[in-house]
């Protein structure tokens, strides 16, 4: 006896909040006109982003998460970061734009599973605390830690930590559309958005959920979070338009941009969809995942890949043959684009086209996988392939097929699409774009 098919989720619904666009129509056309999302940043006090370059969400701020936001709850808006705004803003538009009758669902087969960063107060949020329990001495700081429970704490404001932790985001989703279903929080950097679109699948798939939002929301452009990237990271900077700083697989590319982001997607089973007269983006075919590290603690990306992108292929029970293009990670990093070029060589020995939509709106940690996923099914819905910008000359060591120039016409409406972190998370998933 044959195994019975395993449900493959559709896709109803996008949301997006991205340095190219508020909103779906925004982020295309930003996509077929080449237009860059990078740029000097407006919002981001104290950031260590190179020449305070990076790409933000410039056409975002409270008025347009308490627009979407049920009135009732519009005042749960002052203890959310900016993060989990994006986030929020991101599903609830997912959900209109899949034009889902939230009062014909059935509440507890109505799920979220989201992904974000670890989320960081400000350092002007924490400064008054953290003075009032330092010692001076002449030149001297001494922070006293053993007072920081009893004293420190009282000067922040009482519900700080709320507007801080990264499980928030599918919290305030879930009562905005009152989903009882599974809820779950992912913070698995980069790879967060293609993980998210896995579990929900599964969740899907073993008959705990009729309909899933899975998003994800993240910022690499925070003080914190741009400290560490500094740190951490190689970071692009150059001169000329810092439109032109993210070179994915580029020759001439030295370092990735940072930037925020948020993207969400409506998942439905095909009958759930087909019932209500939905019309369908895009079938999830199949998802892969995986973590590579040595005992040292060294990461291994360019394995991870390989093995989430097989998991994926083989998941959807289809071959590397049948991809019509990649969309790659594509950091603009030297070693991290050598790496995975080598990986989809190996994956697919006769060439596949290869786009990377960072080049677009940088790296939004978490917040990235969702838009490039998007990115790709929009434009397929047309019959075109998304183009990397800036690659002028595709680095002979990564040797690949690179979109450049300007959108690439395709028959082929599957595509695979591909995030990995620096600690060697992968997540992949293979997706039909319906048109």
């Amino acid at each position: 006896m044959s195994a019975p098919a395993r449900l493959k989720p559709v896709l109803t619904g996008v949301g997006l909040v991205s340095p190219i666009g508020v909103g779906v129509d925004a982020f295309v056309e930003s996509l077929k006109s080449g237009r860059s999302g990078v740029g000097s940043l407006e919002r981001f006090a104290g950031s260590a982003a190179p020449q305070d370059t990076g790409g933000e969400v410039r056409d975002f701020d409270d008025s347009v998460t308490k627009s979407v936001m049920p009135k009732k709850q519009r005042k749960f808006v002052k203890v959310m970061c900016r993060e989990i705004e994006l986030g929020v803003a991101s599903a609830l538009t997912a959900v209109t734009h899949a034009g889902v009758d939230l009062d014909a669902l059935e509440k507890t087969r109505f799920g979220v599973e989201f992904g974000a960063n670890l989320m960081f107060s400000p350092p002007e949020v924490l400064r008054d605390a953290a003075w009032s329990v330092t010692d001076v001495a002449g030149d001297a700081r001494a922070f006293a830690f053993d007072r920081w429970g009893g004293e420190g704490l009282k000067v922040l404001e009482p519900l700080w930590l709320l507007k801080y932790l990264p499980n928030m985001p599918a919290c305030h989703i879930g009562i905005a559309v009152d989903a009882r279903g599974p809820n779950n929080s992912l913070t698995l950097g980069e790879a967060s958005g293609l993980l998210a679109l896995g579990e929900a699948t599964r969740i899907m798939q073993r008959g705990k959920a009729d309909v899933m939002i899975a998003g994800v929301t993240g910022t690499r452009l925070h003080p914190i979070k741009s400290l560490h990237a500094k740190l951490w990271d190689e970071l692009a900077e150059r001169d000329g338009s810092p439109a032109t700083w993210s070179r994915p697989f580029d020759a001439d590319r030295n370092g990735q941009v940072l930037a925020e982001g948020a993207g969400s997607v409506v998942l439905e089973t095909p009958d759930h969809a087909a019932a209500r007269g939905a019309t369908v983006l895009a079938e999830v075919l199949g998802c892969g995942a995986s973590c590579v590290i040595d005992r040292s603690g060294k990461a291994d990306r360019g394995r991870a890949l390989l093995n989430a992108a097989r998991a994926a292929l083989r998941d959807a029970g289809v071959s590397p043959a049948d991809v019509g293009h990649v969309n790659a990670e594509g950091l603009g990093e030297r070693d991290a684009d050598r790496a995975e070029a080598a990986t989809i060589r190996e994956l697919f020995p006769g060439g596949v086209p290869v786009t990377a939509t960072k080049s677009y709106f940088g790296n939004c940690g978490s917040g990235t996988g969702m838009l490039e996923l998007a990115a790709s099914v929009l434009m397929l819905r047309e019959g075109l392939i998304p183009p990397t910008l800036n690659c002028e000359t595709v680095d002979p060591e990564c040797g690949l097929d690179v979109v450049t120039g300007g959108p690439r016409a395709t028959d082929a409406d599957l595509f695979l699409t591909l995030n990995v972190t620096r600690a060697g998370q992968a997540g992949a998933a293979v997706v039909r774009a319906v048109r």
